[in-house]
């Protein structure tokens, strides 16, 4: 029997499992890699395949990856698969690795899995730390610029956020964060809970499970305040209403942690491991999305792999009440109506919108939809004929679904499908604003360039696409993510480099919302990935 260690301790990642020693036994019958191209193919499996195929390869979003399926397609064919993707939604990677990387990850995913090692509530309390003390905090923005339209964006491969100017378009701060930032959220208005300063402070959640506080009444060189670690893999955190605590979802360990949002220390640690719909006991139980009920005292939590939503009543921590709603696997990513009361959240693997009531704690409906739905973070508008709806894209189709989500002032229309837009490719995020008669669609995940490189706009009345917009023609490069400023009157749009993404050659291109026309382009990101506009994620803008 060959010995291999399990660490990746070019990023100090892994899931932490250098740090633990943990290593594995690979059979002499099955494909085989050095210590150090095993390391380097685990490193790039974390960082590109984990999120959607699992720690343990089991599959979600994306395929099960286990030997017993992977041995039978093949080296060749693994090979191909990686480097070209496929038109159910897989990026291509041959403009991220080598030939020889390619190869490295095709073997590695013949090879067993190795099950990384747990995290206690101690060892998360030990990565705690303040940068700034909270009696040290300003009591007014320092700085003299309208923090209210600025964007805190996701620089995803350089590890840091950057904070633009939404006024000047100018690039004030970019701050360290944790790998590969996932998600960032800020305090919002609340129905019932009233926190202080509502969108002074933003919270980021990193794919090694990272947190950092930042303060955006601090001058840039202080604006990060504070940091902890609550997983080894992680994707999703929310604010409570009244400002108090902060929870975060792990997608390994499987779990949820609930910190205090001033200190960043953890408080309660919940396992999310259980069964799924269909009685089957599931270990890697991840955190798809954490979300905060707009009108209760309540974090809404999605378990992506059991199909499990749960209400977690955060107004008493020591006797923490927790309602699980059985719906439908894979969850993903979802949003809430303008309501507040209804969050409407992707089944991934069963191609479904899933519904749930917030008020009554019961599932509401589930809405059939097309390959693997993903609305990021959503879109809601007013239809003519169907009244309010809401909106999905598609990671395996170019399809926008749109549905009926208002069951109080239009009941024949609510949770029924109301009309579909064909796109050009398969996309991530979907967009738009209550002053725009648009609605954008990115389309991320179509392999061929043009069409990757292109983001597409329908007319609310007309329900027709009314212009495709290429975004960058450069090659390596991809357009995603759209989000509107604070009045509604622009629409800033992501550019990745994919090949070269430590360099800052990334963008945002910048168009005016009525026009369509291209306004700016702001420079000096590193792959620019979420961008969230202050003023409309305070107020539930969507």
């Amino acid at each position: 029997m060959k010995k291999v260690k399990y660490g990746l301790s070019a990023l100090g990642l892994a899931i932490g499992m250098a740090a633990t020693g943990v290593s594995m036994s690979v059979s002499a019958a099955e494909p085989t890699l050095s210590e150090a191209d095993f390391e380097k193919a685990q490193l790039h499996y974390f960082q590109r395949c984990a999120g959607c195929h699992g720690v343990l390869r089991k599959g979600a979003t994306g395929k099960n990856l286990e030997p017993k399926n992977m041995l039978k397609k093949g080296q060749k064919r693994l090979e191909k698969i990686i480097s070209l993707g496929t038109e159910g939604g897989m990026n291509n990677f041959d403009d991220l690795f080598s030939k020889k990387e390619i190869a490295n990850l095709a073997t590695f995913i013949q090879m067993t899995p190795p099950v990384p090692p747990e995290m206690s509530l101690e060892q998360m309390r030990s990565h705690t730390k303040e940068f700034v003390a909270p009696k040290d905090y300003p009591t007014k923005p320092l700085h003299g610029l309208n923090w209210k339209n600025f964007f805190v964006v996701i620089e995803r491969d350089a590890g840091t956020a950057a904070i633009v100017d939404g006024d000047t378009k100018k690039v004030i701060a970019h701050i360290d964060t944790g790998y590969a930032v996932h998600v960032i959220k800020g305090t919002e208005h609340h129905k019932i809970d009233h926190a202080k300063d509502v969108g002074r402070f933003w919270y980021t959640i990193g794919r090694d499970g990272k947190v950092n506080k930042i303060d955006l009444w601090q001058t840039p060189e202080k604006m990060l305040v504070a940091e902890t670690k609550m997983a080894y893999d992680a994707r999703d955190i929310a604010v409570s209403g009244d400002g108090k605590y902060v929870i975060a979802g792990g997608y390994w360990p499987a779990h949820f942690v609930i910190m205090d949002a001033v200190t960043l220390n953890p408080l309660k640690v919940v396992t999310t491991r259980g069964y799924n719909t269909k009685g089957e006991y599931v270990k890697e139980a991840r955190v798809a999305a954490v979300y905060t009920s707009p009108n209760k005292s309540e974090f809404t939590v999605a378990v992506k792999e059991t199909g499990q939503m749960l209400q977690v009543d955060y107004s008493d921590l020591d006797n923490l009440t927790i309602t699980s709603i059985a719906s439908s696997e894979f969850l993903h990513d979802g949003f809430y109506d303008p309501s507040g009361r209804y969050f409407q959240i992707a089944a991934n693997a069963s191609n479904k919108m899933v519904i749930v009531d917030t008020e009554t704690g019961k599932l509401e409906a589930q809405i059939d939809v097309d390959s693997l739905p993903h609305p990021g973070p959503g879109a809601n508008w007013i239809d003519e004929k169907c009244g309010p709806v809401g909106g999905t894209t598609h990671l395996g189709t170019g399809l926008v679904s749109v549905w009926g989500n208002d069951p109080i002032g239009h009941p024949d229309n609510a949770w029924k499908m109301c009309y579909e837009v064909e796109t050009d490719g398969a996309g991530a995020f979907i967009r738009t604003h209550e002053t725009s008669q648009y609605v954008w669609a990115d389309q991320l995940k179509h392999p061929e360039p043009e069409i990757q490189q292109s983001v597409q706009v329908f007319d609310k009345k007309t329900r027709e696409i009314v212009k495709t917009i290429r975004v960058t023609t450069e090659p390596g490069k991809a357009a995603l993510h759209m989000e509107f400023n604070n009045d509604g009157s622009e629409v800033w749009v992501s550019v990745w480099n994919r090949k070269d993404a430590k360099n800052p050659t990334g963008e945002i291109v910048v168009y005016d919302a009525k026009s369509l026309k291209e306004l700016y382009r702001i420079k000096g990101l590193t792959t620019p990935t979420g961008k969230f506009n202050v003023y409309n994620r305070m107020n539930h803008k969507t």
